[in-house]
């Protein structure tokens, strides 16, 4: 784990995935996660109604990934109608713009734009404005942190379209951006309208018509600036280091992206609601020359005969973002004999098959430690582990 009496240092051995850590971008690049190659989000668009010029539908987002969420700000979902159609209202969501109406005389719809842009409404929207899974601000969990919020759902009754089956016209050309990873969307496949139970369960409903469309994670779009840097040590040091400089991209130490901790223009250069770029802000030092916003140590503190310990330290070093939901992936050889854990949920992750159980996913205890706040001493997160020792696998 270390040499002589400086302890060794790596980057980004380990991926960690929060609210916010890169920008994603749409495109048509193959996608696909090495740790998670079954992964996906599906759209769900169930038209339940016609209308005299078109339908209602309902449109959900399903997380299927087991350790990439969507936190704040949130989902933004746009597709390109595949004719003429509007959008006459919208309940759950909104679209970030209206489009020109000039040529509507009595009613105006909500939008006309030919590729609108949806963004999730924020918590506290009024009643008659919400349905089920919305006003989360577009922050999706996933099934294997929080299953009761691995969806987000909105409605719309779409205009100008087909009132039938055999007339309505599939969009195209999905898009799903989040602050996170990047994702590639397929096209709308047409498939088994869907069912909806009641409250008791002893009776559903089926919508009238239902298609789907698979985004999934592209390795290849996203940004090759890795999203943390990681520090090793051990028990025979005396102290920690820190990443080696540049691990997340060098840049000039007075550059847009780094400030003085006490600056009176730190506030300022903070991104305020609705203007966040996903660039992140770290403290202008020595101490931050890797210049990363998430630094993980990985400390063995001891080794016994039959056991070894270690202490995971997340540090928070942005200043713009909090990491709600925050996740930590790990490979090692040892995690099959995981004896024990210390504040933290822990879920084996087996991308090889069963027989291969080299990949932890760790998160934190919900309103305890599951939000890495800003710079300081509440964006600390710590966590140790025992490990058994096995002869045939990994003896330390």
């Amino acid at each position: 784990m270390a040499t002589g009496g400086r302890p060794a240092v790596t980057c980004c051995a380990a991926v960690l995935l929060a609210t916010a850590l890169l920008i994603s971008a749409p495109g048509t690049t193959e996608a696909y996660d090495s740790l998670d190659p079954n992964s996906n989000i599906t759209i769900k668009w169930d038209v339940m109604q016609w209308t005299p010029d078109g339908y209602v539908a309902v449109v959900t987002m399903y997380n299927y990934q087991q350790f990439r969420h969507i936190g704040p700000p949130g989902w933004q979902l746009g597709w390109t109608w595949a004719e003429k159609e509007v959008i006459w209202s919208m309940v759950g969501a909104q679209t970030i713009e209206q489009g020109d109406c000039s040529h509507f005389k009595a009613t105006f719809p909500t939008v006309v734009r030919k590729n609108p842009v949806v963004v999730d409404l924020l918590p506290g929207t009024p009643y008659n404005m919400q349905i089920a899974n919305c006003y989360k601000a577009g922050v999706i969990s996933t099934f294997s942190q929080d299953p009761a919020n691995a969806a987000s759902s909105f409605q719309h009754s779409v205009g100008l379209a087909g009132t039938t089956t055999k007339t309505v016209k599939v969009p195209k050309n999905f898009t799903l951006r989040t602050p996170g990873p990047d994702y590639t969307c397929g096209r709308a496949i047409v498939g088994n309208p869907s069912r909806f139970f009641s409250a008791d369960g002893r009776r559903f409903t089926q919508g009238l018509m239902t298609w789907n469309v698979t985004c999934t994670y592209s390795q290849f779009l996203a940004p090759k600036t890795p999203s943390c840097c990681v520090s090793l040590s051990s028990f025979y040091n005396d102290t920690t280091v820190n990443c080696p400089t540049c691990s997340c991209g060098c840049q000039n130490p007075s550059g847009s992206n780094c400030v003085n901790k006490g600056s009176p223009r730190l506030r300022s250069v903070i991104d305020g609601p609705g203007k966040w770029s996903g660039e992140p802000l770290v403290e202008c030092t020595c101490s931050t020359s890797h210049t990363c916003p998430v630094k993980i140590n990985w400390h063995v503190k001891q080794n016994n005969k039959d056991y070894w310990r270690v202490k995971i330290t997340i540090t928070n070093l942005n200043f713009r973002m909090n990491y709600t939901e925050w996740n930590l992936v790990v490979q090692h050889p040892n995690f099959d004999n995981i004896t024990q854990l210390f504040g933290v949920n822990y879920k084996p992750l087996t991308p090889y098959g069963g027989d291969i159980n080299n990949t932890a996913m760790f998160w934190g205890v919900k309103s305890y430690n599951d939000v890495l706040m800003q710079d300081g001493k509440l964006g600390t997160v710590q966590s140790e582990l025992l490990l058994r020792k096995d002869s045939r696998t990994f003896i330390f």
